[in-house]
């Protein structure tokens, strides 16, 4: 007789009657329970819940929001802009290439309403002005000869002189003289100002939609000359004057003429390219953009001199200029059908419902009378199946007697 085989080590055919449990479950197919509770109000809170998500979805993200579109924000943009315009002072007539700084017609530029001229500045020898730290004096010792102000306007001599009007003295520098509150004539241009027309040139595209368009409608070269902006009749007649600008802003002209300010020009443009090329208007907005509020940053104010020679020697009008500053801002964003962010939200919509029955689960085991009733219908408690001759192992199969009393298991 042939000898019998060696049986293998328990362990080991425990370890292969567990592998070949573990291979055989991993085929098995699992599906949620389904437990109906006849319960109105937490029928009702359930379907309130869904509603909710529902409106969201629909109503603000698709809607509102457009989220099946593919979207650009930022368009490339260009700017030129044009002032015309005179007006007057007391003692000249102003025009436009001597009010507009600067000159070359940017998305950035300053109409001048109000100026403190300093005519006939030489390079000399007067008196520091009274606004400077620490110039007034009483004698010579109070001025330090060489001391140079960052503040100031020129380098100390050393001498104490008496000051251009009054009884007291401030230290004399060396420096384009006599200085600014010295000899200053204040002259306002800002009566005519309100009736200065600018004409504001935008042109937008958006790359990734290959989509451009301006704010100039094309009527032929007559229409700008006589058309000004009305967001009704001529939304592309962008001819806007100066003081509509600043009501549109909620300024007073008088005030922001006299001390200057900084107003922004906002154009918008929100294009859906779903509907016609026509339906892709620009929105203008206005509204001031320095803070009025903190006198130690409010109005607007720079400086700028023009040279000449007077008997061969260097002469020059120094100009404290007030004025109206223009920020010409473009912004806005394009968006077209595109079937990927269609899917996405369409797929978080659905998958958000569920919300609703996770929170009503949560009432269903937390807050209700018979919670503890729920919770062992809607949870078995599974016990594996030992085989023959072995101890219950993690991949074993489950006892649908004691979890499946109408014999599913054996579908």
């Amino acid at each position: 007789m042939a000898a019998a085989e060696p049986k293998p080590p328990a362990g080991v055919a425990t370890a292969r009657r567990l592998a070949r449990s573990c291979w055989s479950a991993f085929w098995d197919y699992e599906t949620p329970k389904v437990i109906v509770v006849k319960n109105r109000r937490l029928g009702v809170v359930y379907r309130l819940v869904q509603l909710l998500i529902l409106l969201y979805f629909v109503w603000y993200v698709f809607i509102v929001q457009k989220s099946y579109q593919d979207r650009e924000t930022g368009p490339e943009s260009s700017v030129i802009t044009k002032v015309k315009g005179i007006t007057s002072s007391e003692h000249k007539v102003w025009d436009v290439e001597e009010y507009v700084k600067p000159p070359e017609g940017g998305s950035v530029f300053s109409i001048i309403t109000r100026m403190e001229v300093t005519p006939s500045q030489t390079v000399g020898t007067c008196p520091e002005s009274v606004r400077v730290t620490n110039a007034t004096c009483g004698s010579d010792e109070d001025c330090v000869a060489g001391h140079l102000d960052m503040l100031g306007n020129g380098v100390r001599t050393g001498r104490c002189v008496p000051y251009y009007h009054g009884a007291f003295k401030t230290c004399e520098v060396s420096g384009w003289c006599p200085v600014e509150d010295g000899a200053s004539v204040s002259q306002f241009l800002g009566k005519m100002a309100p009736n200065f027309t600018i004409l504001i040139k935008n042109s937008i595209h958006y790359p990734k939609f290959q989509f451009s368009k301006g704010n100039i409608e094309n009527r032929g070269n007559g229409y700008l000359k006589r058309c000004t902006f009305d967001e009704v009749s001529h939304l592309y007649c962008p001819i806007f004057k100066l003081g509509f600008i600043v009501e549109q802003a909620g300024e007073n002209f008088t005030e922001l003429a006299h001390w200057g300010g900084v107003i922004g020009v906002i154009i918008t443009w929100d294009c859906d390219l779903d509907l016609p090329a026509s339906k892709c208007n620009p929105k203008y907005s206005f509204r001031r953009l320095d803070p009025k509020h903190i006198p130690a940053s409010s109005g607007y104010n720079f400086r700028f001199a023009k040279y000449y020679k007077v008997n061969g020697s260097t002469t020059r009008t120094l100009i404290k200029a007030y004025g109206i500053r223009i920020d010409v801002i473009v912004h806005g964003q394009a968006g077209k059908f595109s079937l990927i962010p269609t899917i996405i939200n369409l797929a978080t919509a659905l998958t958000s419902i569920g919300v609703g029955s996770f929170l009503c689960d949560w009432i269903l085991l937390t807050f209700m009378n018979k919670n503890k009733v729920y919770s062992h219908k809607k949870f078995d408690k599974m016990v594996d199946a030992p085989e023959r001759g072995a101890g219950p192992g993690p991949c074993a199969s489950q006892d649908s007697t004691l979890t499946d009393p109408r014999g599913l298991a054996q579908l």
